[in-house]
């Protein structure tokens, strides 16, 4: 089975060019699933499987916890590793093709509001140590709603402040181009002309934001400055850096923007994904409803 999981997720790097963090996800739910299938039922091959394995399997991760997404995840993956081992004529046939896909509630996410994000952004002492840096960061992270992964990865030779665009590499190392606003631009503006420079060592890359020792941030680093922020504030919520991805997408749709142009800034693949935030802001469309309906 190792053998099997190891071949599919080689397919999975080469021929589909999925992103290492899905691939890295795939990998433990297969081989968990293996040991499972190995200590339970003897299993030493997907040829040895039933479908009554899989979904034993399947009940005895619900039973344990877990989360209605995360088993969705594992669905997925399993369907995907018999439908490529059938193609390979590894299995005579696909017996996991009929697992149906758990439906799941949707989770409206958390936002700040225009306030909160404006006292987040003003909130950052000066003589703070890389108070420049944190502050061009939580700029770019609200202006442009990129991921933490994206920001601590954005690279000088991908960033155009004259013409206001940044262009980032995302999920599936998809990349694409995102506008800066004019607050951000700056922001970054100032860190690079005069903190930048400071930590610039021989270890130095182009990534945009560094650390103390002039090399890469790593995102922990980044949800601890965020929360750090956030305290200075005087924010009482979770505040993260996600959250702020959320609160660019409602407040750009909250404003008037189209729908797929919020699609496209966040690089999600399908507009499903993005269509999330159209069920957030009901204090607008509670406003927007007292405006303009006659009886309002």
């Amino acid at each position: 089975m190792q053998e099997a999981i190891d071949e599919f997720l080689l397919y999975l790097a080469t021929e589909r060019g999925l992103s290492t963090n899905y691939q890295l996800s795939v990998r433990i739910s297969l081989e968990g699933f293996a040991a499972w299938l190995a200590k339970t039922r003897s299993r030493l091959s997907f040829n040895e499987v039933t479908i009554e394995d899989i979904t034993d399997y399947l009940g005895h991760r619900k039973r344990g916890g877990l989360a209605p997404g995360s088993i969705k995840l594992l669905i997925v993956a399993v369907r995907i590793l018999f439908r490529f081992l059938t193609a390979r004529k590894i299995l005579s046939r696909d017996i996991a093709g009929v697992l149906p896909l758990p439906r799941l509630s949707r989770i409206l996410p958390e936002t700040l509001n225009e306030l909160q994000v404006e006292r987040l952004l003003e909130s950052l002492p000066e003589k703070h140590p890389a108070a420049l840096r944190d502050k061009a960061m939580i700029e770019l992270l609200y202006a442009s709603g990129l991921r933490v992964s994206e920001l601590v990865n954005a690279r000088l030779e991908n960033l155009n402040l004259e013409e206001g665009f940044i262009r980032v590499v995302g999920k599936g190392d998809k990349m694409r181009l995102v506008p800066v606003g004019a607050r951000a631009r700056e922001a970054i503006a100032n860190y690079l002309a005069v903190e930048r420079p400071k930590v610039v060592g021989k270890k130095t890359g182009s990534q945009i934001f560094l650390n103390r020792r002039g090399t890469l941030l790593t995102t922990v680093r980044v949800w601890q400055i965020v929360k750090q922020c956030a305290r200075f504030a005087g924010i009482e919520i979770n505040v993260y850096p996600h959250l702020l991805r959320h609160s660019f997408a409602t407040h750009l749709l909250g404003n008037g923007a189209d729908l797929r142009i919020i699609q496209e800034m966040l690089g999600h693949a399908d507009i499903a994904t993005t269509q999330i935030y159209t069920h957030v802001d009901r204090d607008h469309l509670k406003a927007i409803h007292r405006k303009f309906h006659p009886r309002g």
